[in-house]
């Protein structure tokens, strides 16, 4: 994207210093990084960060609108609303791909956003790495907004702990040890302390929680919840019964609280109105089907790891869906293979953290990751075989 940085990494790139940029970056917690690493980072320029930002700020505008918590109520499944005070979105995550407008320009466009945790630990042992085998310019970075290694961390820690001891703070998934993200949660024990706990080993004493520590019995009074119900939902009936626990009124604090995972997300889109943010309606909302059905792209609202969206939608597609309310029908956007390879060009997406302290009045940009691919859609299993492909990430021009 900065085509001299991108010129000049290229010619000075060797397979010799990839291996050892990938067994240093494997080196702190050995045959964990189950994900493919890009062979590059992506070198953003100042102008092309701003409009991801201002695109941000605009979301952010409507998150922290007094009305946000009315609109998007329907946005959480009966079935899977937790009790308890659900605060703010401690974390947000906001996906930009690199695109190309009508005029061939490039521009970024909002694919999807979560108000979920991501990679945020690993990424500060990602960018050390990525800094220590790679000519990155002492003007690039992939923090943002002055942020710098010490004082993410920091905000990182502040936020997950709140002031708890570690020892009282965990974090929650179902399987940690088979999670493809498992990576951050060993980072995450690293830089904040909290041991990752798998959710069929918490035992329930009227409305306290509690693990196994060391072979200690210890209180869980904050819980750092990366357990995705719809994850939940595709395990046992045993697994599932266990995870009933959590929809019980618990004396324990959240960050960022579960009902956040669906508030902001696809439900949240066709909220939002900006030029980089693709056009998005409910299905319910369709009156007439467009004619140019190749432009769209069809997605549910609630679903696993991508499942079920529709790439080459049909009218018969739409047809078929006999729950409306819960899709949405998105203007397709145009990828751009922006960033040359050896063998060939690359399409990439920029996801940008935003951290929200207790007691500030809006959310923070921080940090990122990146996805380079050159398959049909972003993901792994659009790019088995490929090279200069996989989890990278940016560095923007200060």
């Amino acid at each position: 994207m900065v085509p001299s940085l991108r010129q000049s990494f290229n010619d000075n790139f060797t397979e010799e210093k990839y291996e050892a940029f990938l067994a240093d970056l494997n080196n702190a917690h050995p045959a964990h990084i189950e994900f493919r690493i890009a062979e590059t980072p992506i070198f953003v320029d100042k102008a092309f960060k701003d409009k991801m930002l201002a695109a941000c700020e605009s979301i952010v505008d409507v998150i922290v609108s007094p009305d946000f918590i009315n609109q998007s109520a329907r946005a959480i499944p009966a079935n899977v609303k937790v009790p308890g005070a659900e605060g703010y979105s401690d974390f947000i995550a906001f996906d930009f791909g690199l695109c190309e407008n009508e005029a061939g320009e490039l521009e970024p466009q909002l694919i999807e956003m979560q108000g979920f945790p991501t990679l945020f630990a690993y990424q500060i042992w990602h960018t050390e790495v990525t800094k220590r085998h790679f000519d990155i310019p002492d003007n690039y970075d992939s923090y943002l907004n002055g942020y710098t290694r010490e004082t993410y961390t920091k905000l990182l820690s502040d936020i997950i702990l709140d002031g708890h001891n570690p020892e009282n703070v965990i974090l929650l998934e179902i399987f940690p040890e088979k999670q493809k993200t498992r990576i951050d949660f060993f980072f995450t024990e690293d830089y904040v302390g909290i041991k990752q706990v798998c959710l069929t080993t918490i035992t329930r004493r009227g409305r306290k929680l509690f693990y196994m520590n060391e072979g200690v019995e210890t209180e869980v009074k904050r819980i750092y919840n990366r357990v995705i119900f719809d994850d939940l939902q595709q395990q046992t009936p045993e697994v599932q019964g266990k995870g009933k626990i959590l929809l019980e009124d618990l004396d324990v604090e959240w960050v960022p609280h579960p009902n956040w995972f669906y508030r902001i997300s696809k439900y949240t889109l066709p909220f939002i109105k900006h030029a980089y943010v693709p056009e998005t309606k409910f299905l319910r909302d369709v009156k007439e089907i467009p004619a140019d059905l190749e432009n769209y792209v069809l997605k549910p609202l609630f679903s696993f790891a991508g499942q079920g969206v529709v790439i080459d939608v049909t009218r018969q597609d739409i047809e078929n869906v006999k729950d409306p309310e819960n899709w949405i029908l998105q203007r397709k956007v145009k990828y751009a293979e922006v960033i040359p390879t050896p063998n060939g060009s690359a399409k990439a997406e920029i996801r940008i953290f935003y951290f929200w302290k207790k007691g500030e009045a809006r959310p923070v940009a921080a940090q990122n990751l990146a996805r380079l691919s050159k398959g049909k859609m972003i993901g792994v299993r659009y790019n088995k075989d490929k090279t200069w492909v996989g989890g990278s990430l940016a560095f923007f021009e200060q």
